[in-house]
């Protein structure tokens, strides 16, 4: 993919279209590295300076992180999303645990409500991928696998501005999330989200509204013992 302009301005407006696609789409996803600055001179066919400035501007809108001696950093999907990770970095975890119970339950009633076929058969698969992450031992993996059943509940509610806020909070729950689990999974602290994907199932969204309620119940309430 080569980019040319004869304005330089364009031209790094360019390269920042080029670099903001391939954080959204996920190519590069949040706590990746990015290429190293040569390689996307080569990629991208431009000059040093240009894709400099790009980086340093994503950088700016809070998509990338710099971090001298070690590289450039995806901590953000959207200049929202890092905009709400910069604004709720230093936040009390309680706070956030009653801001998702809030927003989740919320989603999940909508979902027992609302969802279609399609969500159930994705809800199935993605609680299908949380367990397996679960397995695995490996808490990136389980955290990336949680949040996406999480978000699917929500977006199984067809309520775009719920979706969009949910999804902007992202690297939040994320970030919640991490420090929830710890530097390990602990098999005590498991918490099946089956009865919570039944009850979408089944049309019923007060069980729906109550599974999901339960899942952050602890942590608002100051005890560190929820997960995911």
């Amino acid at each position: 993919m080569t980019l040319s302009s004869p304005h330089r301005s364009a031209l790094a407006d360019q390269v920042i279209s080029a670099l903001r696609a391939q954080i959204t789409s996920g190519e590069w996803p949040v706590g990746a590295r990015i290429p190293t600055e040569p390689e996307l001179v080569e990629q991208l066919g431009v000059a040093r300076n240009t894709v400099r400035e790009a980086v340093r501007a994503l950088a700016h809108n809070g998509l990338l992180d710099i971090r001298q001696g070690s590289g450039t950093y995806v901590v953000a999907t959207s200049e929202l999303a890092g905009v709400m990770h910069r604004r709720f970095a230093d936040a009390e975890p309680r706070h956030i645990a009653e801001m998702r119970a809030a927003l989740e339950t919320s989603g999940a009633r909508l979902a027992a409500l609302r969802r279609t076929e399609q969500d159930l058969g994705q809800l199935d698969a993605l609680l299908e991928r949380r367990e397996s992450a679960w397995a695995s031992g490996e808490v990136e993996r389980f955290v990336a696998a949680d949040a996406g059943l999480h978000l699917s509940i929500v977006a199984a509610s067809h309520n775009d501005v719920l979706t969009a806020l949910y999804a902007d909070l992202g690297d939040v729950m994320r970030a919640f999330l991490r420090l929830d689990v710890g530097e390990e999974l602990n098999p005590e602290t498991h918490m099946d989200h089956a009865r919570l994907i039944e009850a979408i199932h089944a049309g019923d969204p007060e069980a729906a509204a109550r599974e999901a309620a339960s899942h952050t119940q602890e942590w608002s309430c100051g005890v560190r013992t929820a997960r995911g």
